[in-house]
Formats: C-alpha cells, sequence, structure tokens
C-alpha cells in the first residue's frame, strides 16, 4: 500500500499521464484552442517542492551544428531571437527564473533555475523541446591517488604507453604533432614540467570560476577538496618528461568544468564541450560521468553533434561494473568513443593464512596488491593484526598500525580507499573478509597487499582476536601469468533504448601512473598512480591524435572504425572465453594495427535492436560501408556466427564485394530471426571481413523480446531540515510493481538488519520518478543513523533491485 496521501498519487498519476510518456504527437490545447507540441522531460524531480532546482533546456530550434548537418538554415542572430523569446514566455510564466548558461554551437538551449513546481510550466512554453536535469558529473577514476616520488619515476613506469603500441608509433614519426586535445575535466597543472611544452599563450576556460585560467583546484581552497584528476589525464595524452604521454607532442587546451572534489553539472560539461569545438579541438576527452544509462541526456547530445562536426569526442565509460547495462551518461553517447578499462598483463598468486592451529581459512586469495615484491615481503614473517572496521580513515585513529596487517570489512565505500587509509596508518599489509555470503572481487593496484576472505573466514579472524590470537602468518606462491584483462569495476553496456553495445574500445585503466599538480614552484614534480575508466579514455584521446596526425584526412568515423576494428580481443582467464562484447566492446586498442589498417568498416560494432515475432521470422534489413584505404583494388568475403544461435539468426549479404582503391562501398545485408526458437534475452555475434590476406571482427548484438536491463536505478533519499521527505529513482522502462524498503547500516561492518517496508507502488512508468516519504517506517518517524534504502522493481515477473545508503542525523 503507497504511503502516499491520496491527494499526492493522484497528482503524481496525473503528471505522469500529462507528461512522463509524451513522445512525438503529444499535444496539449492552448487558450485559443489549437494543438501545441508539449516538451519532453527527462529527469529527477519534485513537482510538488517550491525549492529552487537548475535544468537544462533544449530548443526546437537547431544549433548550428545540428542545423549545418540536417540541411536547415541557421544563422547566431536568429538562434539567438528564437532563445531570447522562448526566454522572455518563461519570465512570463515562472517569475523569478533565473538562466545561467545559454548554448546555441552544438546544443540549443540554456540553462535555468526554477522552482521544482513549475517545470510544467517551462513544458509547456513555445519553441522547448526538451528539458533534462542538471545532474552531478563526477571523475571517473577508482579511490584515491598513490602519490610516486619524482625520484622513483622514470618512462619505463608508464608500461601502458609502450604496450598498446605508442612508442612503436613514436619510432615512425607519428606524436601527435599539430592535433590539440582538449581534456574537459578538473582543470589542469599547466606549469607542470611535464605538461608546459603542451599548453600555449591560450590553455583552455575555466567553467567553474569564469575566467581563462582553468589551473586545478589547489589545496586549502575553501570551497572544497583540492583536485588532480585532470592533470593525470592531460598527462595520460600528451605528458613529455619524466614519463611519456600516447601522444607526446600533441597540444593541450583544458576546460575546467569540474570543481572542489572533482564534480560538477551538466551545465558546465555542455558549455566545456561547445567551447572546446569552437576553439578548434581534434579531440576532446572526458573522462567523467553519472550513472545514468540513457542516450539521450544533453551531454551525449553535445557530444554527438561535436563528432558531426568533427571533433573526435572520446568518454570514459564509467566504474559501475561488472554487471551489465551499467553504462552511464555520457559513455552512452551514440557517436562518441566509449572506453573500458583493462589491466595490463600481470602475476597471479595463491596465498594461505595462519593465525592458530587448528583453524583454517580456504577462502583466502590475493585481492591486490601494488607490486609483486611487496606481496611476497610479507612471506616468512609474523604479523599482529587489528580490527579497524570498514577501514574509514577515523577507523584508524587511535589504533597502532605500523608494521601490522589491517583487518577490515568489506562496505560502504571502495576497496583501494580502505587500501590506501591502511597504507596512510602504517600497515604493511590487509585482509579485507566480506559482509556478505560468498567472494568478492579481485582489485588490482591496491596500496598495500591484501588478501581477501568470506565473511566466514573473516567471523573466524575476529574470534581469533577475542581469544587473544592476534598474530597472522602468510604463505605467498607464485601460480600462473595472465595477459590483458577487464578491470572488475569497468561499466558495462548495453545502452538502454538505442541497445548499443558499449564501450566501443578498451585501454589500459588500472594503476596508471601519470602526473599530478604540487602547487609547489620548489619542487613541481608530482606523480601518481590512479586507476578507473577515466585513466583508460586518455589513452585513446591520445591514441586518436597520433592517427589523425597520420592520416589529416580521416573523418572521425575514420578514427573511431580504425582503432575499433583493429582492437585485440581479450580472453577472460576464469573462463577461458572472449570477454563479451558489452565488456570488452572491440577489445583493447593497438595503434599500430590501426595506424596501418588498409580497411575501414564503419559503424565498428552493430545492434539489431529488438526481436519480438513470436511464429515465423522476422527480417531487418541493416547495412555498414568499407573503405578500401590501399592503392589495389579489394574483394572482401563476410562470415556472420553467433554461435550455437545461427540456427535461429541468419545473417544474409554479399558472399563477394570488390572495391577499388581508395573508395567506399555501401554493404546491404538481412537479419533473419527465428524469435520463436530462442529464449528472451539477447544474443552476441561477430562479422568477420576478410579480404584475402586479413579478417577483422564487427561485434554485433541483437535482443529477444524485452530486454533484461534493470528496471530500477540510481535511487536517492532527498532530505530537509526535518530528516527525509521524498525518493527518487530511474526506472528505464517502466515498471509494474515497485517496492521500497529499508536496512539498518552501520559504519563498522556489522550484519544489516531488516526494518521495514517504507511503501509499495504499481504501474510506475519510465524515466525519473519521485515519490514523497516521510521518514517513517511502520509508522514510527526513523532516528539518527545509517540505512540503506532498496527498491525492487518487478516487470513481466522479473524483479531488479537497487539500493543506496544514506545517513539521517
Amino acid at each position: 500500500m503507497s504511503k502516499r496521501s491520496f491527494k499526492s498519487l493522484i497528482i503524481s498519476f496525473a503528471f505522469l499521464l500529462a507528461f512522463s510518456s509524451f513522445g512525438a504527437g503529444a499535444v496539449a490545447a492552448t487558450n485559443s484552442g489549437e494543438a501545441q507540441q508539449i516538451a519532453q522531460i527527462h529527469g529527477d524531480f519534485n513537482f510538488q517542492s517550491a525549492e529552487n532546482t537548475s535544468v537544462i533546456v533544449e530548443l526546437t530550434e537547431p544549433s548550428m551544428v545540428e542545423a549545418k548537418h540536417t540541411g536547415k538554415k541557421q544563422t547566431k542572430s536568429n538562434l539567438s531571437k528564437a532563445r531570447n523569446q522562448v526566454k522572455l514566455e518563461l519570465s512570463k510564466k515562472v517569475k523569478g527564473s533565473k538562466v545561467n548558461r545559454e548554448y546555441e554551437h552544438v546544443f540549443s538551449g540554456f540553462s535555468v533555475e526554477l522552482p521544482a513546481n513549475e517545470i510544467p510550466a517551462l513544458l509547456g512554453v513555445p519553441g522547448v523541446k526538451a528539458v533534462y536535469p542538471n545532474v552531478e558529473y563526477k571523475v571517473t577514476s577508482v579511490g584515491n591517488a598513490e602519490l610516486i616520488s619524482s625520484d622513483a619515476v622514470s618512462p619505463n613506469m608508464f608500461d601502458s604507453a609502450p604496450h598498446i603500441g605508442a612508442d612503436q608509433a613514436w619510432e615512425t614519426g607519428f606524436t601527435g604533432e599539430g592535433i590539440t586535445v582538449a581534456v574537459i575535466d578538473t582543470g589542469a597543472d599547466y606549469n607542470h614540467p611535464d605538461l608546459k611544452h603542451a599548453f600555449g599563450t591560450y590553455k583552455g576556460w575555466d567553467f567553474v570560476d569564469n575566467d581563462n585560467d582553468p589551473q586545478e583546484t589547489p589545496v586549502g581552497d575553501p570551497r572544497g577538496a583540492a583536485t588532480q584528476h585532470g592533470s593525470h589525464v592531460s598527462g595520460t595524452v600528451a605528458a613529455n618528461g619524466l614519463i611519456k604521454g600516447v601522444a607526446p607532442e600533441a597540444t593541450l587546451l583544458a576546460y575546467r568544468v569540474l570543481g572542489p572534489g572533482g564534480s560538477g553539472t551538466t551545465e558546465n560539461v555542455v558549455a566545456g564541450v561547445e567551447k572546446a569545438v569552437q576553439d578548434g579541438a581534434d579531440v576532446m576527452n572526458l573522462s567523467l560521468g553519472n550513472s545514468l544509462n540513457n542516450p539521450d541526456w544533453a551531454t551525449s547530445i553535445a557530444l554527438d553533434w561535436a563528432m558531426a562536426e568533427g571533433v573526435v569526442a572520446i568518454t570514459s565509460n564509467g566504474n559501475s561494473g561488472p554487471n551489465n547495462w551499467t553504462v552511464g551518461s555520457p559513455g552512452t553517447s551514440r557517436e562518441a568513443i566509449s572506453v573500458g578499462a583493462t589491466q595490463l598483463p600481470y602475476n597471479v598468486y595463491t596465498s594461505t593464512l595462519f593465525t592458530s592451529e587448528g583453524v583454517s581459512y580456504p577462502s583466502a586469495k590475493v585481492m591486490g596488491f601494488p607490486s609483486d615484491e611487496e606481496l611476497l615481503a610479507l612471506n616468512g614473517k609474523e604479523y599482529e593484526y587489528v580490527h579497524v572496521g570498514l577501514g574509514a580513515a577515523n577507523d584508524f585513529e587511535g589504533k597502532d598500525l605500523t608494521g601490522k596487517i589491517a583487518l577490515i570489512s568489506r562496505g560502504n565505500f571502495a576497496f583501494v580507499d580502505k587500501a590506501t587509509n591502511a597504507k596512510n596508518a602504517g600497515a604493511v599489509g590487509a585482509i579485507i573478509y566480506n559482509n556478505i555470503a560468498g567472494e568478492h572481487a579481485d582489485v588490482p593496484g591496491m596500496a598495500v597487499p591484501t588478501i581477501k576472505t568470506t565473511l566466514e573466514d573473516g567471523q573466524k579472524l575476529l574470534a581469533e582476536l577475542e581469544k587473544g590470537n592476534n598474530k597472522v602468518s602468510f604463505n605467498i606462491e607464485y601460480n600462473s601469468r595472465v595477459g590483458e584483462t577487464m578491470a572488475s569495476f569497468s561499466s558495462r553496456g548495453p545502452v538502454t533504448g538505442t541497445w548499443m553495445i558499449k564501450p566501443d574500445v578498451s585501454a589500459p585503466g588500472v594503476n596508471i601512473t601519470s602526473t599530478v599538480p604540487t602547487h609547489n614552484p620548489a619542487n613541481p614534480y608530482g606523480y601518481a598512480a590512479m586507476q578507473g575508466t577515466s585513466m583508460a579514455s586518455p589513452h585513446v584521446a591520445g591514441a586518436a591524435a597520433v592517427l589523425l596526425q597520420a592520416h589529416p584526412e580521416w573523418s572521425v568515423e575514420d578514427v573511431k572504425a580504425a582503432l575499433m576494428n583493429t582492437a585485440e580481443d581479450l580472453i577472460n582467464p576464469a573462463t577461458g572465453q572472449l570477454y563479451p562484447h558489452n565488456t570488452q566492446g572491440a577489445g583493447s586498442i593497438r595503434i599500430m594495427d590501426a595506424l596501418n589498417t588498409e580497411t575501414l568498416v564503419t559503424p565498428g560494432s552493430h545492434s539489431f535492436g529488438t526481436f519480438y515475432k513470436d511464429k515465423g521470422k522476422q527480417v531487418e534489413k541493416q547495412h555498414f560501408t568499407i573503405k578500401n584505404t590501399s592503392k589495389e583494388r579489394k574483394t572482401y568475403s563476410f562470415d556472420v556466427n553467433f554461435g550455437e544461435n545461427s540456427k535461429a539468426i541468419k545473417v544474409m549479404t554479399s558472399s563477394n564485394l570488390k572495391v577499388n582503391a581508395g573508395k567506399s562501398q555501401q554493404v546491404n545485408f538481412n537479419v533473419q530471426v527465428d524469435a520463436g526458437k530462442l529464449a528472451p534475452g539477447y544474443y552476441e555475434g561477430s562479422i568477420t571481413i576478410s579480404d584475402g590476406s586479413g579478417s577483422m571482427n564487427v561485434p554485433t548484438i541483437l535482443f529477444i523480446k524485452e530486454p533484461d536491463y534493470p528496471r530500477v536505478s540510481s535511487l536517492s533519499v532527498a532530505q530537509g531540515n526535518d530528516g527525509p521527505n521524498g525518493i527518487s529513482g530511474y526506472f528505464p522502462g517502466g515498471a509494474e510493481e515497485v517496492v521500497f524498503f529499508i536496512y539498518t547500516a552501520t559504519s563498522t561492518g556489522g550484519p544489516l538488519q531488516f526494518v521495514g517496508v517504507v511503501s509499495e507502488h504499481t504501474n510506475v512508468g519510465s524515466g525519473f520518478q519521485t515519490f514523497e516519504w516521510d521518514g517513517t517506517v511502520n509508522g514510527q518517524k526513523l532516528p539518527a543513523g545509517y540505512y540503506n534504502l532498496y527498491a525492487n522493481a518487478t516487470y513481466v515477473g522479473v524483479t531488479t533491485q537497487s539500493g543506496v545508503n544514506f545517513q539521517i542525523k
């Protein structure tokens, strides 16, 4: 039974019918009786609140770039006139609304502050096409940076650039020279000795402080935490000093769209994309994102048009893996190159723990470590171990960890942060036990050697401490070597709505050493190791700069195709099989293969969409383009493989295709699916294209019946002075039933306790939905403390769950 009042339920339901489901053809009557198009709305809004919120308004009047590429006439004066008319009408309908940023180049519209309950009035303003939330964007790195002394840094530490072939490209004369890369991030330390060469007099723009000085947020800034992320990204692209980036002679422009602490909003990200295009960038990198799996957010639209204008846009895919459907905007962009993160080849070790006779820990495994040497150094010694709860910084206060092992519970924040806190407290290692049944993931690049155990073995270690047995010893042995693998944190596709494969490609993103600011002129050499898809994306941006220097005639589609067509397939060591397309994309980039390819296939991956027909065969037409970049005529053959499902999925195309040197040709093919012979779900396949001397694979995917994407994500709890006052969630395709319920959470990693059901709802619409909640469960106000809110969303008998941790003070 819903906890909302009957009046509230009616208001929400009426609004849902009036706005949330509007698509093409949705209209409302004006006072004159004429039909008027109502704008689409996307986002998380409490329409019964009078509090100010910020939104992004998209206009029906096309941007300069959109008009250019859709054959429409457009001028800045005409666009300004149309925008000003919408602003005027808005000011009449919503008193006190405040326009912040205006856009016209790759996005047509503006950002505006207004009361949330006035958004319905905004939707009815003539000329408004859509309204998007001004959502928060954050850097897509995992955990804290591990600082490295400049004395310990050498070009050899930057293993990832040689791994993808950057050093071979340098030897052939391709270093990114003459190519401008825009880094849209937290700013950049343009004074860093390894980066100074890449910045000219004009260094970019700061959209946080609105000036031409895009320097990182310094230590001690009263507005929030210092940043170093943009400098690290910049170094991976173009450092040229103690370390070398992928394109060491490229030019950099920095656009500071994320402020203190590495967070910002849509309005600045869109402004950064627009400014980078206008400033003449050839490539742009956005190592930032949110958790919204939707292709139609304002940032994704801006990136799509930036690509159309000839700027190669690279984005990180997000760090919410390893489950499918976890990719977030702007990695969901239709056109931009989305990048997953890999770990470079590494050694695998086995481990055992010993505390006292008769107690065994069969689940103990090596979770992660900073170096082989530090891991093996644990052998042959006995260490005292100390329980520090969840391993937050304050959990170490008053405890002596020097030279000891930190025993830590999983929960509440990243594993890498727990290990970093242990190192900062003086620990030489850590044991992290699970807080639920089962095994947790390996996390390479941990700040201290870290062993993982199950909850059961963790409780044994706690019991040993209670008995006074506080010593532990390790036996760690080399087991095998593993090739390049996908990082467990790397977000996976597909994208809801477009059903596209994401990421497009992958690149190294674990334990990457690069430049960071010191803000100390006397010692400007700052370096740190970081990980995340944030670290993978600039490898691809640097690679794109190298490709553009070598092939200035290539279009953005050619660059994307070259990187995708020549990427190396990665094998999951746990299964011995290739990683799925929605995990690795087309594979890990290889610069030399991309440089030298003589065939470009666009697009570099295919989604055939959804097939619903129960009886008989459903046929859909598709096509792709082959460009022969060689100096000789080539004959291409095609083979399509959907594995064991090939009998039910047939792709028919030309057996042989001749393409003249330097020419392109469209290849048409039919996809025939006998959906009645296949279980609902998605199916991956590959199109192998051969020219007689070599071949390349184009990833493909199709869906039978309703795709299995999560029915709920991005939960949040709104709070006012009196505690919780609302729940919001993103429901990509809606749900037949939604149940919200609460568990207690603790700061010490103890067991969760069920509190009760908050509310139940039926026929919840697609998109963001907001529900009133007064902070009570079973009629009782929740006391101060930590809680986990969960939502179970059910559709056609399948239930998915999402959760969020929050605190009532």
